[in-house]
């Protein structure tokens, strides 16, 4: 059964950042995620005593930006000290937020470096990454983005890409963020693509294509996907990532009430 995790980036932010792990919960979401956790005066304290009166968990935070200017790049060789110290300081944060999944960026194209030296560095720098993470008992999520709408210059564009680097690091803590929005911008073949690397994919997340806002909108068949990705026996969240066209409470309610209208089945797990 699908499980919602809300980005309390994205959504909710009509209120204070703690206070969105209230509101998900009262609308009966499991579960919430952020990204950068020292960007923008977020209160942390707050928003785990919310959560745990809430009864609702933290699925995941990012530990890097984009770009990889913020906590380093993976393509860049001599940013992989800097990138496992940031790494360790995430997973301290998260820890304290009872967090066990950090999503991380490839960081940006560079120009002057092929694409295989590129994939070689962040192959080299996630293995180390995965002995930290394996002894702490984390799960570090790789993402793929789009760079034809939202991220022009990522690196990783490609979740075809995305499961030969987690491939070839080789680690049952080391897995891909499967975002439907942003590879059916870069490639289509959602289904398919889930279905073969199920085993690969850590979390997914989702947002109407094009324009990045309700499931309910868009081209894509959201009913069908969740059932199928249920079939096959994803048990992981499904992250909400996207731009509410409404007030984010309104947004949300038309999500859960598509499975009062029998188009999805729903979790509400505490």
């Amino acid at each position: 059964m699908v499980k919602f995790s809300v980005c309390i980036e994205t959504l909710l932010t009509e209120h204070p950042f703690a206070e969105r792990a209230r509101i998900a919960a009262e609308l009966g979401f499991p579960a919430l995620e952020f990204w950068l956790p020292d960007e923008g005066g977020k209160d942390l304290v707050a928003l785990r005593r919310v959560a745990d009166d809430s009864r609702i968990e933290i699925a995941s935070m990012v530990v890097n930006s984009n770009a990889g200017d913020v906590g380093g790049s993976l393509v860049r060789v001599h940013d992989k000290a800097k990138y496992l110290k940031r790494l360790r300081k995430s997973i301290q944060i998260a820890q304290k937020l009872g967090c066990k999944q950090m999503i991380t960026c490839s960081g940006n194209v560079l120009k002057k470096t092929t694409h295989a030296q590129q994939t070689r560095a962040m192959v080299s720098t996630l293995k180390q990454a995965s002995k930290i993470v394996e002894h702490e008992g984390i799960t570090l999520l790789l993402e793929p983005l789009n760079t034809i709408v939202d991220h022009p210059g990522y690196f990783l564009d490609s979740a075809k890409v995305g499961f030969k680097v987690v491939k070839a690091v080789g680690s049952p803590n080391v897995k891909l963020v499967y975002d439907i929005y942003h590879m059916q911008v870069m490639e289509g073949n959602i289904l398919q693509s889930i279905r073969e690397n199920i085993q690969f994919i850590g979390h997914i997340h989702c947002a109407g294509v094009p324009g990045r806002h309700e499931i309910d909108s868009g081209e894509l068949n959201y009913r069908d996907i969740f059932n199928k990705i249920d079939k096959i026996g994803y048990d992981g969240y499904v992250g909400l990532e996207y731009y509410p066209t409404v007030r984010s409470e309104e947004s949300l309610k038309r999500t859960l009430s598509l499975e009062s209208k029998g188009q999805l089945n729903l979790e509400r797990q505490v």
